[in-house]
């Protein structure tokens, strides 16, 4: 038997032999390949991919521009539609502006009136300024009327002592030394008129410049651009006529029209939101990485990000921005609550900010809710 298989052996082909050579050569080949593909892939995982964090769980927001009616009224022409890209100041809306022009008509009015109040307020000032002059005038010729009554009296008083001195002697008779008397009384009457006179006049200057006072106080430290009633019909204006500029509603940011809520006809209130602009240029991307992967990401980090909205062939820079201050779970209406203690440790998203470069939203804009892959480059911090 053993001499049967040592005869096989030497009678086996040697073709066998060279394709067992042949084989081993291509696994050593093949090994060799392995192996070198292996150390390429290393290398360039350390080189291009090491102190790389990934996560597929990001999206495009953008602070979108709420646009509201400042002024109610009946809407006249909508100038815009649904998904329409508009730029800052361009016209949406347009309210009938019936109301407000009437408004402004009036406040015009209610201005002219207040000017006119004014005018009249200072004249009215003048005027009592002039009859305070005026009583202090009177009193001074009633001062007058009455030293010349004084002198009349002081007169009458002398006639009338020096024929009383001489009545005795006959040399004056009755009827003389009557009327002496009689004059005297007369003046000193006319004396006490003159005195009266003062007192009359000085009181009618009181009363006029109580008068000149009260004017005053409306006019006083004013002129008819700043006096009270002038400046509140000014600002009823000013008003009137904003609320008539409001009527026409114009875009506050440049974006694209979302959420459009108006219709011609239809008659809106002051405040009532009637469409959405997101302004697409300033879009960013929250992506929520792991708790795990948060140990090198640093604020200020670049960010690659491909979206499938234009595919892996578009490449957008970033920047990190911002880290929340919580994840998703911890600020929702009901926070997950364990009280049972049979709980299972669920690995947590955080919020990252993620702002793109101008010129890449510029070369391909993205729409917001977009979901994106987002890898950040930790490797800045070695």
């Amino acid at each position: 038997m053993a001499e049967d298989t040592a005869a096989a052996n030497i009678e086996a082909p040697p073709e066998n032999g060279a394709a067992m050579a042949k084989r081993r050569k291509l696994l050593r080949l093949l090994a060799i390949a392995v192996v070198s593909i292996a150390v390429i892939w290393g290398l360039w995982y350390v080189l291009t991919q090491a102190g790389r964090v990934s996560t597929d769980n990001a999206y495009v927001g953008a602070d979108s521009a709420t646009v509201t009616a400042l002024v109610s009224g009946p809407v006249k022409a909508v100038r815009v539609s649904g998904t329409q890209m508009v730029k800052k100041g361009d016209v949406l809306v347009i309210l009938d502006e019936t109301d407000q022009r009437i408004a402004v008509a009036d406040a015009e009015a209610a201005l002219r009136q207040a000017r006119q109040h004014y005018g009249q307020s200072s004249a009215n000032a003048d005027a009592a300024r002039a009859r305070v002059s005026a009583r202090g005038a009177e009193i001074a010729q009633a001062r007058a009327r009455l030293r010349d009554a004084d002198a009349l009296v002081a007169k009458a008083r002398a006639e009338l002592a020096r024929r009383e001195s001489i009545a005795g002697t006959g040399a004056v008779s009755a009827e003389e030394l009557t009327a002496a008397r009689t004059t005297l009384a007369s003046a000193s009457a006319a004396r006490d008129l003159a005195a009266a006179g003062i007192a009359s006049a000085e009181a009618t200057r009181g009363s006029a410049s109580g008068d000149l006072g009260a004017a005053e106080a409306v006019v006083r430290g004013t002129t008819i651009d700043t006096a009270p009633d002038v400046a509140a019909a000014q600002a009823r204006l000013d008003k009137a006529r904003l609320d008539l500029e409001r009527t026409v509603i114009r875009a506050p940011v440049d974006g694209v029209v979302t959420n459009r809520q108006v219709q011609v006809g239809q008659r809106i209130a002051a405040g009532a939101p009637i469409m959405i602009i997101v302004p697409v240029d300033t879009a960013y991307v929250d992506a929520n990485f792991k708790e795990s992967q948060f140990k090198r990401i640093r604020i200020g980090q670049p960010v690659e990000l491909t979206s499938d909205y234009y595919g892996g062939d578009v490449v957008y820079r970033g920047k990190v921005i911002g880290i929340a201050g919580g994840t998703g779970a911890a600020f929702s209406l009901i926070p997950a609550q364990n009280a049972t203690g049979n709980w299972v440790k669920v690995v947590q998203r955080l919020p990252v900010r993620i702002a793109l470069d101008p010129k890449d939203l510029r070369a391909h804009p993205l729409r917001v809710g977009l979901s994106m892959e987002a890898t950040i480059d930790t490797r800045g911090n070695d």
